[in-house]
């Protein structure tokens, strides 16, 4: 893409159509986003050690009543939970699709001999297996998939899952997916970032679609020294929290529990739903 490109780009996207998400597998990507997930700085990409301590201390005694079980982790990047989980019992399997985070949660469990074990996938399409006390996909991912990858996702969650087995997910509110379709465009300067290691200019716009209730986010990422611009595109789906208790009763999921945050550490939002599957549902 050139610059001449970016001047004639469609002036409004249509939700899902520029592409699903920002580059998670590329491999030098990944190992930029890594360095996000483990500052301790900041809880952009993921929490800090002090708050996931927190998260998962909530996990182990009020949702799973300090019982160990199987954990499933959908987008578990680089395993900050899963490894955690581990050391209290459980015998963990993480997902994600970023390379590097597979690769240090793999060295993380290998070090400390921890019961994980790590698929470097596509969370849509990876194969999972069955019999686990706990599914979890948390920090808003839920979000970024359609609804049809959604009602995927949720099936396999369910199938995944042991009879009275639990589902733990943290999506954003309805309204800060609104708000971030209708956050104004922006730009700056950089010498490098997680975009580009090269010197570089940033450039981001926003769109919400009120009937999809869709939250398009384009980057634009402007070389310095050529000019070649690189495009990535980002959805989310919002819901409400009715919509989403509705969402996972469809999905065969029963005793919603809605939360207004995930182990009483807020963060803007997001909000946390647990569900079980029903003692005595089939495995699928």
């Amino acid at each position: 893409m050139n610059l001449l490109d970016l001047i004639h780009r469609t002036p409004v996207p249509a939700p899902w159509s520029e592409g699903e998400k920002i580059p998670w597998s590329d491999p030098a990507f990944s190992e930029r986003m890594l360095r996000e997930h483990l500052s301790q700085e900041h809880d952009a990409a993921s929490r800090r050690s002090f708050i996931i301590d927190q998260h998962v201390d909530w996990i182990y005694r009020e949702l799973l009543g300090g019982n160990p079980t199987r954990v499933l982790d959908l987008g578990c990047g680089p395993g900050l939970y899963t490894s955690r989980l581990a050391r209290l019992g459980h015998c963990c399997v993480g997902v994600d699709y970023g390379p590097a985070s597979v690769r240090y949660a793999r060295e993380t469990a290998t070090r400390e001999r921890l019961a994980c074990t790590y698929i470097e996938e596509d969370v849509r399409r990876a194969e999972v297996g069955t019999g686990f006390g706990l599914v979890m996909m948390l920090f808003g991912e839920f979000n970024v998939f359609s609804p049809a990858d959604v009602d995927a996702l949720l099936n396999k969650a369910h199938a995944a899952l042991a009879p009275d087995g639990w589902l733990l997910l943290e999506p954003h509110t309805f309204a800060a997916v609104r708000e971030e379709g209708l956050r104004p465009c922006r730009w700056s300067s950089h010498e490098q970032g997680l975009f580009s290691e090269r010197p570089h200019l940033y450039l981001e716009e926003n769109f919400w679609d009120e009937a999809q209730r869709v939250a398009t986010t384009r980057y634009y990422i402007v070389d310095a020294a050529t000019g070649q611009v690189t495009r990535h595109a980002a959805h989310m789906q919002a819901y409400t929290s009715d919509e989403y208790s509705a969402l996972l009763r469809a999905h065969g999921f029963v005793g919603v529990r809605l939360y207004p945050s995930l182990g009483g550490q807020m963060q803007e939002g997001l909000l946390a739903i647990a569900a079980q599957k029903r003692a005595g549902a089939e495995q699928g």
